[in-house]
């Protein structure tokens, strides 16, 4: 039984998203080594997390929700420090993925890495091209979807072995140096199937809706309001606009991040610049099928 590596996350109702998560984790770290609140003790949640460590909390709807979310998963983090070398914890709709070309898995790959380190891995969107994408994902998303962009938002530090605190959202820590290392991504699927991106808008705009405040009233993700959320089918088309570019060589956006680091203000953070890049890139084929 491995101690090097565990994952946490929260997650309520979201089971496309969290059957992509417990193959990817379940499969590499072994399910007793992942950890899930389970938000509002769904039955679905339980029966398909069978195995790992589940545990249920109330679901109440509060305008708070981000805060609490993350002092919990800040408190989670640091307790399983204490029995794991790295923890990696981040939303059910993100994935750490080591590079193929790697020639081996994530565990073996975090043995070998100093410890007291916060590691960045290199954020990529999965996006649906509707255009031209027309198998269902029917389990493995990577094969049926092999698009990507940048995604500098999702470039988080959430591969922890270092005593530190993790902002709301997951984007920032109080660790002041940044190590990102080459082999390793951070996927986002929100934007991975559109049927399913639909479902999952509507249930957030519900549970907003359930709460009854405004978007400035609540420390909870702008993306969750109606009110923001635009006309679906339009943002997956624009996606066919995005330039495509050559290759898969992103050491330049890394020296980039390593570049822009600096204080978040006052604030005893630390972060990057993250730009918006519109650009697109065809994923090798060694990715195909590793979740």
């Amino acid at each position: 039984m491995q101690s090097v590596v565990a994952a946490v996350t929260m997650m309520r109702d979201d089971a496309f998203f969290l059957k992509a998560w417990l193959r990817h984790y379940g499969g590499m770290l072994g399910r007793e080594n992942c950890y899930i609140v389970n938000h509002g003790r769904g039955d679905a949640v339980a029966r398909l997390a069978e195995g790992c460590n589940v545990i249920g909390i109330p679901g109440d709807p509060h305008p708070n929700f981000d805060m609490k979310r993350w002092r919990l998963l800040n408190g989670l983090v640091a307790g399983l420090r204490g029995y794991y070398s790295h923890v990696i914890v981040g939303d059910v709709d993100e994935l750490v993925v080591l590079d193929p070309e790697e020639g081996r898995g994530l565990v073996d790959y975090l043995a070998e890495q100093p410890l007291r380190r916060v590691l960045t891995p290199l954020g990529l969107e999965v996006i649906h091209r509707i255009d031209i994408e027309e198998k269902p994902i029917e389990g493995q998303i990577l094969g049926p979807r092999r698009h990507v962009r940048l995604a500098p938002h999702y470039s988080k530090p959430c591969v922890i072995s270092l005593g530190t605190k993790i902002a709301r959202g997951g984007h920032f820590t109080q660790a002041s140096k940044l190590f990102t290392p080459e082999p390793l991504y951070l996927f986002h699927l929100k934007f991975c199937d559109f049927g399913t991106y639909v479902e999952a808008m509507d249930r957030r705009n519900a549970v907003t809706d359930e709460i009854g405040v405004s978007v400035k009233e609540a420390s909870i993700g702008r993306h969750w309001f109606a009110e923001a959320r635009g006309e679906d089918r339009a943002l997956f088309e624009a996606f066919a606009k995005l330039p495509m570019q050559e290759g898969f060589d992103l050491a330049w956006v890394r020296k980039r991040m390593r570049r822009s680091w600096k204080a978040r203000g006052e604030t005893g953070y630390w972060q990057f610049e993250r730009p918006e890049y519109d650009q697109q890139y065809l994923l090798p084929e060694r990715f195909s099928g590793l979740f």
